[in-house]
């Protein structure tokens, strides 16, 4: 890294993140000198908001005119405190990796600044969308409510609090859509579930109990979430007044009650309401009880009932270990290029593969997805799954998903391999050397040495990689396969085969029952007409007479 202030402190932050998903994914988006903010984005000077940080402005990427949101911080002239702060910030922000998690596109480092690169959340705060409509009804209110409690439950089960969960802190992707992101981990925190917590931050009305009194756990989230589901339903706040009337009113768990708003609301609602906003944090529901509780499971069982993970992603899952490490180690440092748009053609299938709602996937259920589609063994399960966990945590982060989505669910087109070419050219050298690779991808990438990777990709032998040698990697996969994959992929081609003869043959099979039926009606047809034609001959036969 650059020598700048707070080096050591962001170095073991960086080596942190890297632990939780990956190297590459770190490493791909976290820049030092020489590349600079200003290589990659025109910065502008529209603000977004200014918070306990200061200003987030826009800037719009140099290759594809997207906009992102920019926060920088300054190293220089810091306390200890505010350096310490901002390197969690950083630590755990580069970390996050879920469909509901506003994502971190880039990280700058220089002299004496750090800038965090965000996407472009346009939809506006819940809280704007609180204003306009007054309040929720309890299908949005719970819609909104399970959107904020799979985040909540991904940063959880990864050993995050986040602290400051309120409705500025929940926005929304587009203006016309309803998907809820969560920003801002200023206050946040990695937390070990064996401790307790005694720091007092985060804004009042949202505070829990248990936070005023400096001893709490991650259960102060599920407060803070009880104080938006409450503004939601009825339209106003459960505490309020002056500083010294909300302390006593939340430590008491006494929020302020107007009966004519509630009286409309069903009570599986109201029941949810006190399950969160309980006094006694022990009690309180967990993000994962919280899951389960009838307001939200019943009307998430509706909207899922008929959501099934299609052939196609389930044939992405299971054929990207066949390519070589190297392509899908590509691929994974890809998957943060992509926009908005390209995501969420995919993430509906991330989210209905995730049955438990961690913000991961887990073995058994990458396997019972694929056993939908695929008679596929362990072993061959297994082995795919493996492709797939480029961090080796025994789960598939949603950036893993999105990889092997690339190339078949989604389109490398030239802006995204422009990006990804970029984000390996770690010095803006125009080119990918060993030095680069090693700092993206560390010594060697599934045993196979960095010399040896760019031997298979330079075909100019000059020591390289060039823009178009890169190209002709990755537009042509299959000269560069994994043997130690392939017989899934033969597996599942097999499969589909099988499929495709049975379905032949059960076609086949109803075709020519059709045709035999058909010939039996003609038959019918035949007689039934003879005998009319008869009966009609007889009646004029008659006439004549």
């Amino acid at each position: 890294m650059g020598q700048s202030a707070g080096k050591d402190g962001l170095d073991v932050a960086v080596d942190r993140a890297k632990a939780r998903i990956g190297s590459a994914a770190v490493t791909g988006r976290f820049h030092h000198l020489p590349k600079r903010l200003a290589d990659d984005y025109a910065v502008q000077t529209t603000v977004l908001g200014s918070g306990y940080n200061g200003q987030v402005v826009v800037a719009s990427h140099k290759v594809t005119g997207n906009s992102f949101a920019v926060k920088p911080f300054k190293l220089h002239g810091i306390d200890k405190g505010k350096r310490e702060e901002l390197t969690t910030e950083c630590e755990i922000f580069l970390a996050m990796d879920h469909p509901h998690v506003a994502r971190l596109a880039d990280v700058y480092e220089s002299e004496d600044q750090l800038t965090l690169v965000m996407e472009c959340m346009s939809g506006g705060e819940l809280f704007n969308r609180v204003q306009e409509r007054k309040r929720f009804d309890e299908k949005d209110a719970s819609d909104a409510t399970h959107q904020m409690l799979l985040a909540i439950n991904y940063i959880h089960s990864h050993g995050v609090v986040h602290r400051d969960l309120k409705l500025e802190n929940f926005l929304y992707e587009k203006k016309d859509g309803d998907h809820l992101k969560l920003i801002d981990f200023g206050f946040s925190k990695v937390w070990d579930p064996n401790t307790k917590m005694a720091l007092s931050c985060g804004t009042l009305a949202y505070v829990a109990p248990e936070v005023l009194n400096s001893n709490y756990t991650s259960q102060c989230d599920l407060w803070s979430l009880g104080v938006i589901v409450f503004i939601l339903l009825v339209g106003y706040m459960p505490f309020c007044g002056s500083e010294t009337a909300q302390v006593k009113a939340i430590k008491s768990g006494q929020w302020l009650s107007k009966p004519d708003k509630w009286k409309n609301i069903s009570k599986p609602a109201v029941d949810f309401v006190h399950a969160l906003l309980h006094v006694e944090a022990s009690k309180r529901l967990t993000a994962q009880t919280a899951l389960e509780h009838p307001f939200i499971a019943e009307r998430h069982a509706m909207v899922t009932a008929d959501q099934t993970i299609g052939e196609d992603t389930c044939l992405a899952l299971a054929n990207f270990g066949q390519a070589s490490a190297f392509r899908r180690a590509c691929m994974n440092v890809m998957a943060w290029s992509l926009s908005n748009e390209e995501r969420t053609k995919v993430r509906d299938a991330f989210l209905a593969m995730d049955k438990d709602q961690t913000g991961v996937i887990k073995l058994w259920e990458f396997k019972k997805a694929l056993e939908t589609q695929f008679h596929l063994s362990d072993e061959q399960a297994l082995a795919a799954f493996q492709a797939l966990d480029a961090n080796h945590s025994d789960e598939i982060h949603y950036s893993e998903f999105l990889a092997a989505m690339c190339s078949t669910r989604i389109a490398l087109h030239d802006d995204l391999l422009k990006m990804t070419f970029k984000r390996f050219d770690t010095d803006n050298s125009g080119f990918i050397t060993a030095a680069n690779l090693r700092e993206v991808l560390g010594e060697s990438l599934e045993g196979k040495q960095v010399d040896q990777i760019i031997a298979d990709v330079d075909k100019s032998h000059d020591g390289k990689i060039s823009y178009e040698e890169f190209l002709t990697y990755i537009k042509n996969p299959a000269q560069h396969t994994d043997d130690a994959h392939a017989d899934v992929a033969a597996r599942i081609i097999d499969t589909r085969l099988e499929k495709g003869e049975k379905e032949h043959e059960k076609g086949m099979r109803k075709r020519t029952t059709t045709e035999k039926a058909n010939t039996q009606v003609d038959d019918v047809n035949i007689e039934v007409n003879e005998d009319k034609r008869l009966q009609q001959q007889s009646k004029c036969s008659c006439v004549v007479l």
